[in-house]
């Protein structure tokens, strides 16, 4: 069964804009991870402060290992003091879904 992640982080006031980019540079990061099926990075409609990311990995293991990729801990750093208080995440089994092999 393949490994999910959902998360959810509010950047401090005014800061989403700069936080998702940095998410996005994240995003291209993963392209080329092991096991990486779907990174997708969004800003919510009515709060561009708040940005989600969705994550589909084929395990937990290739998810935690892309952790070492290199810039990966850098664009964490950039990310961490902007953040307002603490990232909400859950875990999902994939049971299915579109673009999935």
């Amino acid at each position: 069964m393949k490994y999910g992640l959902q998360g959810s982080f509010t950047a401090k006031v005014g800061k989403g804009d700069e936080l998702v980019a940095i998410l996005a540079e994240a995003a291209e990061l993963m392209k080329g991870a092991k096991g990486c099926h779907i990174y997708v990075v969004g800003q919510e409609a009515q709060n561009a402060d708040v940005i989600c990311v969705s994550e589909v990995w084929e395990s937990k293991e290739d998810h935690d290992n892309s952790l070492n990729i290199p810039g990966v801990r850098e664009l964490i750093g950039k990310a961490m003091p902007i953040i307002d208080g603490k990232p909400e995440s859950f875990e999902v089994d994939i049971i299915g879904g579109a673009g999935l092999q």
